[in-house]
């Protein structure tokens, strides 16, 4: 087999002074669960760690939910949905949305930073990209919570009851607004389950919730690991699930509520096709790559890590894409100049690196970075892999990581059969010049998303889901509404 492996120079003409992020913020030695409304400890007393990963070292401790707490924050959701969130009047609960929103905005510095400490993410993608997209989800869906029988004309929209969420850790809280928000504004409860490795925005959100003035019970946070999400979702007062995390477990909560009257929405894995056309705006093209796959770590299910580059311009794209490359740089994440942070955690680094060796074994070849690393924390050098074919496990599983695979197409034809071939089909991307090909292209893209000429951009008001294996249902815009309502013809 070719094991043959790249080190880029990754030398640049410009040396960068720390730029650190200086703002002070409340960072609890302590996490305790959010149930009706307060602070409460669990009733077995268990707590773990959260770790800051690029460092390595604790940042708190995180309460761990059992059934009986599961059992509690259920309850507190019914007992609010059914006594006070339900029968208010929608334009009230519009109120309460849009004050959260004003209260994110007004606290979006200090939650920017506390989300770059516990995920790992740069501070600039937390502050300028996931928390005013935190707030322009609360501020969209405040402005639907009195217009639902103008969103779906001819029906008699009511809420579902009590909404059971659970989200990841690859942007903890774009998640929880994603979910909540629309939940919120169709006069759902919720009872929400953070990703056990990044739980503390979540509970920081708590105390918005709080601030804000919001009833007892309408939202409730529960933290704790697989089992507290399998105890949640099984409950029998849960109304409807939605669930964003990896398809296996997407699977067996499929399984679980078959049979039930359960709804259920998921939002799982990707491994998406970022198609380069020989007619594209090349450098344009190869910033939306360096958008689509570095700059987030990777850590998304919507990343571009399939890179289908049209062969008669392969060499010189993977050369512009290694110069563009070098000049990324790698570090603290509260580093204002840090475009690559950290790996969220131990446990994924160990996956993308048995996944890089599995591609050096499979004979593509790997050009990766020689950029210093620190030597505390979980860190992985931005890379990619050439000579990389639709066979190879890189091109075919995710990696969760800065580390992209290239493969090439003659034909258009040929381009959306390399894209289509997969399990997945949550979001790709097209780059040309010409707008007849992007409509072509698209339409014959097995993908919920589909970028023209950019890659990860997201709006509220735009729905977003996957076909195949990466799940059902659509969450952003009036079909996010949709998927928290009964719908009955008037």
């Amino acid at each position: 087999m070719n094991k043959k492996k790249h080190h880029l120079n990754f030398g640049s003409a410009f040396d960068y002074a720390p730029a650190p992020e200086t703002t002070p913020v409340d960072l609890k030695k302590q996490y305790e669960l959010f149930i009706n409304g307060e602070f409460v400890a669990p009733e077995s007393g268990r707590y773990f760690n959260s770790t800051n990963p690029a460092t390595g070292k604790q940042l708190s401790r995180i309460a761990k939910a059992e059934a009986s707490d599961v059992d509690l924050a259920v309850k507190s959701a019914r007992r609010a949905y059914e006594k006070v969130w339900g029968p208010m009047a929608p334009s009230e609960r519009g109120k309460y949305l849009f004050r959260i929103a004003r209260l994110i905005q007004e606290k979006s510095r200090e939650l920017a930073i506390l989300e770059s400490m516990d995920g790992g993410k740069p501070i600039k993608e937390s502050r300028d990209i996931d928390l005013p997209l935190v707030a322009a989800h609360f501020f969209y869906y405040a402005g639907w919570a009195d217009k639902l029988t103008f969103a779906f004309p001819g029906r008699a929209p009511s809420p579902i009851g009590v909404a059971a969420q659970v989200i990841p850790w690859n942007f903890p809280l774009l998640m929880a607004a994603w979910k909540m928000a629309p939940a919120l504004a169709c006069g759902n409860t919720v009872v929400i389950k953070p990703a056990e490795t990044t739980s503390i925005t979540a509970m920081h959100l708590a105390e918005i919730f709080q601030e804000a003035d919001l009833p007892a019970g309408v939202v409730n946070i529960i933290t704790g690991a697989g089992d507290t999400g399998t105890a949640l979702v099984e409950h029998d007062g849960i109304d409807k699930i939605a669930f964003t995390g990896s398809t296996d477990v997407g699977k067996k909560i499929a399984q679980s509520v078959a049979g039930s009257t359960k709804k259920l929405t998921l939002e799982l894995g990707g491994k998406a096709a970022n198609i380069v056309f020989d007619d594209a705006p090349i450098e344009q093209a190869v910033e939306g790559v360096i958008n689509g796959i570095y700059f987030n770590q990777g850590h998304v299910c919507c990343a571009g890590s399939r890179l289908l580059v049209q062969e008669s311009i392969h060499d010189d794209f993977v050369e512009r894409l290694t110069r563009r490359l070098a000049t990324l740089r790698v570090g603290d994440p509260l580093d204002k100049n840090t475009d690559v942070g950290a790996i969220n955690s131990k446990a994924q680094l160990k996956r993308i690196k048995a996944l890089i060796e599995t591609g050096k074994d499979e004979g593509a070849e790997l050009h990766e970075s020689s950029c210093a690393i620190p030597d505390d924390g979980f860190w992985c050098r931005p890379s990619f892999f050439t000579g990389v074919t639709p066979s190879h496990r890189i091109a075919r599983e995710e990696i969760f990581g800065p580390v992209l695979s290239i493969l090439t197409f003659r034909t258009p034809a040929e381009a959306v059969t390399l894209a289509n071939d997969t399990c997945y089909g949550l979001s790709a991307g097209v780059w040309t010049d010409k707008g007849s090909k992007i409509f072509s292209i698209a339409d014959q893209l097995k993908a919920g998303v589909i970028w023209a000429n950019t890659f990860n951009r997201f709006d509220p008001t735009s729905p977003f889901g996957g076909y195949k294996e990466s799940g059902f249902g659509r969450e952003g815009g009036l079909q996010g509404l949709a998927a928290y309502l009964k719908q009955d013809h008037c």
